[in-house]
């Protein structure tokens, strides 16, 4: 007897051998249906070497006292003392899978099973498994069959006697065996439908690539015949039973359990598609319709039950067609989409515990393989295999692969196989996700033999293993590429240049070997530079390849490297900063304007390395930067060059964080409000223009008059200029006022002003390297027929007496930007009685203002131009917003201080406010506004040249869609929302605008 307050002996054992509540094991251990051999030690060593010694303790005492009688629990507990290969195994089983234990406490006689250690035991295949199921004859013990032909296979998984290859192609063999067994009893329960048809059952997915789960849906498709002198119709409805029935048989859940559920969604046409087709219809359907993910799945297509002369041919029909796929029109972008990560369905907080979806899991790996495959197999029939693991030897061994990332690929895919085996084994439930609780953790990485600190071990091993997927994952693509032209990989087989151009073509490049010339002259020789490019490259291409024009990029980036390679800072910052590079792949491949923008500065490509280099310059940063360079200058052209090239910088800082924000990072999703998007770019090219006029002011001034002009000066901004609104491809619409300093003539000050603008024109207009600024000023009083700059008080006097309701109109719009500040306020206070006249508008000017944006409707629109596609002058376009909103401006104006804003968007949102507009339409107004905005700046993006619709080039196409925020393929979805979008907002329009 212990004395109190002592552990006893039993209880410090426990706690030796690994048992986390040695107390209730110590309770467990005096159960009198463990009396034998309670104290024997080879009992307890056992007992500790499993995975959870309290599981196994807890599952062997309800397995004890499940046997039928005494005589039944002695035989039990001798053999299990006497026999080591059944204590191995059943133990280990027991501290394995709580769900297994709960099989064995209602079959108790089943660990018999587990006692016989004949050579087929070790390795058993489909006949012994066949064997296992033949008594069963009704739904109910097959399902016992099954499980008891499971306890089996996970045996030799804990105790090591299979790898974990072996193990899933057990459990592949183990399915098609009960496939066959299911579909027996379906036949007997209908024996005239046996009779009418020949039915194969077709294993995909991971059955039919030898690598299944322990708890998984089996992928299968039926194909059907008709027997000579049956009706086919009638036979494919007696077959759609016989298969019907088999999927019913394993699926169900009943008090036995459930085997596992049937999944034929991956036939022809998917649920939608009938259950079983005839091998003449699968191949139609094939020829015709079927898309690249269908040829895909297809590469694990394996006959496994019912007539297999049938599944023979269905193979040898369809396997043509797969190692074609690569040759198909839509190929590019179908992988595109497929290499795309979607883990939107993975919740948040489960993202970084799935080993299947998440990034750096096994579906990355499998993927990967597969589309290899897909590329290379059409020649090579070595690749044609459905085994994920032998498909990657494969490749390796045809120089597709390194040898070195293959090995540490397959390391890696076993590892993240074996830990989602041990997950699903302890309750058989159907999960991808690494568990949260301590005590699962620790069981886990015990059964994968982590004994010291299991938990911090276990989280340890798979961040390693799932980093090198996610490091290999793209490098797999890319670095035989480069291998096959820089030939610095001796031992190794290598691609040879078909092989090299095909996979580049399959990934969306369409000058291969343009391509390949690139990769050579980045990656070849023996300095830093290429050893530096080298270890870059791989994942760059990636990231071009996820573009619409990749080889566009490639060559973006061969001539930065071109240009800036031999600078020690542009290397260092590629390799050391992540975002660097991914961020300067996505705006070499997204259009023609960020690129030229680069390459004629390309030492602007640093801000793409800074964490803040991405966000926007204030107005008044730049205008203090502009400035002090002017005021370093040696005259007025060396200023200006100096501020339009802080312009062009800037240029290239918005275009980068627009491209960015709208396609996302690995690392930070894209900006899902395409208004907060839109915002920052008008805003951002307002600053810079806005301070590249206030240093082209300085730089005429002082040239000529030196720090003070005779006359006060302001440039006003006007249309989308005024309005924040500008986009890249937007001339500055202004107007130029000024106002005679004391003791100065009205007739010099005049001279001095219009000296001033046209000295500004002719400066932001030079030829340069850098982007001109085109300065419009149509919109001043009398048009182009009316003086270029005007005094303060010529303004008001013409304003006063000749102004028409346009030109209120377009004051609206009207914000001071260079120039004079205090001038600037009083214009803009001088002109506030007519963009916001007291009592609003009168009916005369309301008409007025509906027959000119009637007449604009019929006479500006260019001519051949889609009308649904005009951004500018279509329906429910720009001018379709602006218009209702500037009229609602007007006429509420005087009493609502919130329209009182050059800004369209805070005026509509000023309306809504007030009431003046519902909510809904102006969302609607709001939303086609944005759009239509996007879409002009997506253009001039894409093709490096303004204009207001959609571009008429395919792959220009592709590049707009991808800029809003569509995957690839989509083009046509693109369109039709626009449509959809501005018809909404055209309706809301002629509603509001010209009342209804």
């Amino acid at each position: 007897m212990t004395a109190p307050g002592r552990r006893s002996s039993t209880f410090t054992r426990l706690i030796r051998h690994g048992f986390t509540d040695p107390t209730a094991s110590e309770r467990l251990l005096d159960d009198d249906s463990l009396a034998p051999v309670r104290h024997d030690p080879v009992l307890l060593d056992a007992l500790g070497a499993t995975a959870d010694p309290d599981l196994a303790l807890r599952s062997l005492v309800r397995l004890a006292e499940a046997q039928s009688d005494d005589e039944s629990r002695h035989e039990f507990l001798r053999t299990l003392v006497a026999a080591k290969p059944l204590r191995d195994r059943l133990l280990g089983v027991l501290g394995t899978s709580e769900a297994l234990a709960d099989h064995l406490a209602r079959h108790p006689s089943d660990w018999h099973v587990l006692y016989t250690y004949e050579a087929t035991d070790l390795h058993p295949g489909v006949a012994e498994f066949e064997s296992g199921l033949a008594a069963a004859d009704d739904p109910d013990a097959l399902r016992v069959a099954y499980r008891r032909c499971l306890l089996t296979i996970a045996a030799r998984d804990v105790c090591g006697t299979t790898d974990v290859a072996e193990t899933a192609a057990e459990l592949a063999d183990l399915a098609t065996a009960t496939l066959r067994a299911a579909l027996a009893i379906a036949r007997t329960a209908a024996p005239e439908d046996a009779a009418m048809c020949r039915v194969a059952v077709i294993a995909m997915g991971k059955c039919g690539g030898h690598e299944l789960n322990y708890v998984s849906d089996v992928d299968v498709i039926f194909v059907g015949e008709a027997v000579d002198g049956v009706d086919e119709d009638k036979a494919m409805r007696a077959a759609t039973r016989l298969a019907s029935h088999l999927m019913r048989i394993c699926s169900d859940t009943t008090v036995e359990g459930t085997i596992w559920p049937v999944d034929a969604n991956l036939r022809p046409e998917g649920r939608n598609g009938p259950l079983v087709r005839t091998l003449s219809s699968h191949v139609a359907y094939y020829q015709r319709w079927a898309k690249t993910w269908e040829f895909q799945a297809l590469l694990k297509a394996r006959p496994v039950a019912g007539d297999r002369a049938l599944g023979d041919e269905y193979v040898r029909a369809v396997s043509p067609m797969v190692w074609q796929a690569a040759e198909r029109e839509n190929f590019v972008p179908d992988v595109q989409k497929m290499r795309r990560r979607v883990v939107d369905n993975i919740p948040a907080g489960q993202a970084e515990r799935e080993i299947k979806l998440g990034p750096g899991g096994l579906r990355d790996v499998e993927f990967a393989v597969q589309l290899l495959q897909l590329v290379h197999g059409r020649s090579d029939a070595s690749l044609h295999s459905g085994s994920t693991l032998e498909a990657l030897e494969a490749l390796a061994a045809g120089g597709y692969v390194g040898r070195a990332d293959a090995a540490q690929l397959d390391a890696a895919y076993r590892f993240l196989r074996q830990l989602e085996h041990r997950i699903q084994l302890y309750r058989l439930r159907r999960t991808h996700l690494v568990p949260e609780d301590e005590a699962d953790l620790r069981r886990l990485g015990r059964s994968l033999g982590l004994r010291g600190e299991p938990v911090t071990e276990l989280q340890q091993v798979w961040r390693r293993h799932a980093a090198v997927v996610r490091r290999l994952h793209e490098k797999l693509f890319y670095r035989p590429l480069l291998d096959a032209v820089a030939g610095l990989a001796p031992g190794e087989t290598r691609l040879s240049p078909r092989a090299a151009g095909q996979r580049l073509q399959a990934l969306g490049y369409a000058d291969p070997a343009g391509a390949l010339r690139h990769l050579e002259a980045l990656s070849s020789g023996v300095t830093r530079k290429a050893a530096i490019q080298r270890t870059l490259l791989p994942v760059l291409l990636g990231w071009f390849a996820d573009s619409a024009d990749p080889d566009a990029g490639l060559l973006g980036f061969r001539k930065v490297s071109d240009a800036l390679g031999k600078t020690p800072w542009y290397l260092r910052l590629l390799r050391d900063e992540g975002a660097a590079a991914e961020n300067l792949a996505r705006v070499l491949s997204a259009g023609r304007l960020a690129p030229d923008l680069l390459l004629r500065a390309p030492e602007a490509v640093a801000i793409l390395g800074d964490p803040k280099g991405l966000a926007p310059r204030t107005r008044d940063h730049l205008e203090q930067e502009v400035l002090a360079a002017v005021g370093r200058a040696a005259g007025a052209e060396a200023a200006v060059a100096v501020a339009r090239g802080v312009r062009r910088r800037e240029l290239f800082r918005t275009t980068a964080a627009d491209i960015i924000g709208s396609y996302g990072t690995e690392d930070s999703p894209a900006e899902p409000d395409p208004g907060a998007l839109v915002d920052r770019v008008g805003c951002a090219v307002t600053a810079l223009n806005a301070a590249t006029l206030a240093g082209a002011l300085r730089a005429a001034v002082r040239a000529q008059w030196g720090d003070e002009l005779p006359t006060r000066f302001a440039v006003i901004g006007m249309g989308r200029f005024g309005g924040h609104e500008l986009g890249y491809g937007s001339d500055a619409d202004v107007l130029f006022v000024h106002e005679p300093r004391e003791g100065v003539s009205e007739q010099e000050a005049a001279q001095a002003a219009v000296k001033v603008v046209t000295e500004m024109r002719r400066l932001l207009q030079l030829p340069t390297a850098d982007p001109p600024l085109l300065i419009d000023a149509d919109l001043r009083p009398e048009g182009k027929s009316g003086p270029l700059v005007r005094s303060l008080k010529s303004y008001e006097a013409y304003y006063r007496r000749w102004s028409l309701v346009w030109e209120s109109q377009a004051l609206l719009r009207a914000d001071p930007m260079a120039g004079d500040a205090d001038l600037g306020r009083r214009f803009i206070e001088m002109i506030d009685p007519l963009r916001y006249p007291v009592e609003g508008l009168g009916e005369d000017s309301v008409r007025e203002i509906r027959r000119l944006k009637a007449r604009m409707e019929s006479e500006r629109m260019p001519r051949g131009a889609d009308p649904t596609l005009h951004t500018k002058l279509g329906r429910g376009g720009l001018s379709d917003v602006e218009w209702t909103v500037q009229l609602m401006q007007m006429q509420h104006g005087w009493t609502e201080p919130g329209l009182r804003t050059p800004r369209t968007r805070e005026a509509l949102a000023a309306g809504h406010a007030a009431g003046l507009i519902p909510a809904e339409e102006a969302q609607i107004l709001d939303e086609a506004w944005v759009l239509a905005t996007r879409v002009r700046n997506g253009v001039m993006l894409v093709r490096g040249r303004a204009g207001d619709t959609f571009p008429s080039d395919g792959r220009e196409l592709v590049a707009m869609s991808r800029y809003l925020g569509y995957e690839s393929g989509h083009v046509g979805d693109m369109l039709d929302d626009y449509r959809r979008i501005t018809r909404r907002a055209r309706a809301v329009m002629e509603d509001r605008f010209y009342g209804g």
